[in-house]
Formats: C-alpha cells, structure tokens, sequence
C-alpha cells in the first residue's frame, strides 16, 4: 500500500501555500512600535476568535498552537491579510491542527488562537526582509493579543509548549525573539519550542542569546525546527534559508546520523475526502502507519532528509522532493512521545520550585 498518495487528488492549494520564508528578527524596534500603533489586535475576548480555548484542563501543561497558512486570494482584488472570520481561513485552521497539533493532545491542553493571515503569494513575491515586516503586521499583532489573552485568562500558571506551522512558526518565531525576552518568567514556563515548516538560523539564534536550540531528546526550554526534503529536490525549496539549522525528529539529535524507519513511532495518512484530515481505525483512533519516513539530517542544506518515499507521491504544490504538508504527518508519533518526554523532564528539573 503507497500511503498518501491519493490526497494529491483532491483540492490542496491553500495548505500548500503555507511556505513563508521568515526567519529573521528584525532590528527596527521603532518600527515595530509603529506598526503596532496603527494595526488594531483582535478581541481574544470573543470566543468565536478561537479555534481551540478548552474551558476544562484535565492536563498539567498546555500548548499555544499557531496554524499554517489557511488563507489563499481568490482573485488578485481580494485583500493581502485575510478578515479573522474568513470562511477558508477558517476552515483550513480546522484541518490544519486535526494533523499537525493533535499530536500533543494526549498530554497537554491545546488552544488555539485564530488569526488575520497573509496571503502567500503575495507574501513570497516580496524579498525577505520585507516579508520579515510584513509578519510583524496583522499576524504577529493577532498572535501576541492572543498569547496575552491565553496567559492571562486560560494558562492559570501551567508550563506550556509553543508549536507552529510555516506561517505559523514564522509568527511565532517573533514571540520568542521580542517577547520572551521582555518577558523572562513567562519564558521561565516555556517547555519547548516546535517552529516546524521554518527555518530558525544560525543568525537567529546569535541575534537572540536568550535563545536556545535542542540538542537532545528531553531538553527544555529550547526550540525544535526542521523543514523536511527528499534527497535531491526539483529546483530551490522554497521554506529554507541559508544557515538553518535541523533537529532529527525520530533520534532528536542535530548531528548528521540516518534514523530507519524501524526506528520511526508511526506516521498518519491523509484522508482526501475529508480534506486532508488523518485517517482513523475502526475504532476512531489516529491510523499509525508504520515504516514510512526516514530522517537524516543535512546541515548544508538546514533540512531533514527522507529518503524512504517516492516524491511524486507527496508533490503538493511545490517543488518535487520538499515534503512541507508532511513535515508533521510523517513523524507524527514521535512528536507526541517527545512531548510527553520534555513535559515530564521539565516537572522533573522544576519540582522544588
């Protein structure tokens, strides 16, 4: 059985669009402030601006979700940032966390925050420090009223993970650059990091010594990145940056040593009547399709390589061999494992406190 396959069938544009490229913190604080000052937040007050806000925790620690990329122009006329109650937007968040967050669902509370996003298209014409900018508008603005609101409202104190995709990892890349410095006890409660679909650089991280970068399997207080390849891609990724850096999502290490896929906890296939949603059993579990992806990191290229799928089964939308829908789908069990392992390390090293 070839998994995967038949959801390049259905209709898979918006989710492949979800490829912004942007990593860099910017410097210009002045210029920040001023953006800010003319973009209104959203009201996280409002319930229908969430995708996800459980009213009862039955879980120790949460994660502040941010989804990929949902929103697509239907014509060149519709505006550059989607409206919060966007009908696509919307939808797509819907599918988006069905397979990328609900691999932490077993073991912490997940919320969510809608939020106005930018079009891609528009997005990637622009050179890279403008679209750094331009992440900085509506998204990042939404994001942080909404991580605000979250910390005020519905963390009560627990530790949390932040975990990202593409846009969403680009937004939340900002929110560890420019608020977790300002605000040093919330980072204090940050288990991790999973900035998946997004370059973090070398650069970054220099700019940001606050900052750190995993370097094993239950670290805290660190963050997680990779964009995932085939061996040899058809042209330039679109979702990488020079100097990236990559941890292996099946060994979580960053060194260069092949992980099998024996050694891989189980991937999810993608149904494509539902849109993309995972696959369940026969009895309404997440489907875990075994012996699927592996994963090599490649420091020159800042990726994380799989060598054990045919491209032309996974090319939605971008160039034959970058594997941005499954950057989640095909290490989603190991996700989940590794999360359950830094919550359980982070109550381990804060037990006395």
């Amino acid at each position: 059985m070839i998994f995967f396959t038949q959801v390049r069938k259905f209709v898979f544009a918006v989710l492949c669009l979800t490829i912004l490229l942007l990593t860099a913190c910017t410097d210009s604080a002045n210029s920040q402030d001023t953006i800010a000052t003319a973009i209104t937040p959203t009201d996280y007050s409002i319930s229908s601006h969430w995708l996800a806000a459980p009213t009862s925790t039955d879980k120790t620690a949460d994660v502040f979700y941010v989804y990929p990329t949902a929103y697509s122009k239907a014509s060149p006329s519709d505006p550059n940032f989607c409206a919060i109650d966007n009908p696509t937007m919307i939808q797509g968040a819907k599918t988006s966390i069905q397979r990328t967050a609900a691999a932490f669902a077993p073991y912490a509370n997940i919320y969510a925050p809608f939020y106005r996003q930018v079009d891609a298209r528009y997005q990637l014409s622009l050179p890279f420090t403008q679209q750094d900018e331009i992440i900085q508008k509506e998204p990042l603005i939404d994001v942080t009223a909404a991580f605000e609101y979250y910390l005020e409202h519905y963390n009560g104190g627990r530790p949390f993970i932040l975990a990202g995709h593409s846009q969403g990892s680009a937004v939340l890349i900002f929110i560890l650059s420019d608020y977790m410095k300002a605000h040093p006890d919330v980072y204090k409660r940050m288990i991790a990091a999973y900035i998946i679909g997004q370059s973090v650089t070398s650069d970054y991280l220099a700019q940001n010594p606050h900052l750190k970068f995993a370097t094993g399997s239950n670290d805290t207080g660190v963050i997680l990145s990779w964009n995932t390849e085939a061996p040899v891609i058809d042209g330039t990724s679109p979702v990488t940056r020079p100097g990236g850096i990559a941890i292996n999502p099946i060994t979580w290490t960053t060194e260069e040593i092949s992980a099998t896929v024996e050694q891989n906890r189980g991937s999810i296939e993608l149904n494509p009547a539902t849109g993309g949603t995972p696959v369940l059993d026969e009895y309404g579990q997440l489907l875990r399709v075994p012996d699927l992806a592996d994963a090599t990191v490649n420091k020159t290229r800042g990726v994380v390589i799989c060598s054990s799928v045919n491209p032309a089964d996974y090319q939605f939308g971008f160039p034959l061999g970058v594997y941005h829908t499954f950057d989640y789908p095909f290490y989603f069990f190991n996700i989940r494992q590794n999360a359950a392992d830094r919550i359980n390390q982070y109550f381990i090293e804060n037990s006395g406190s």
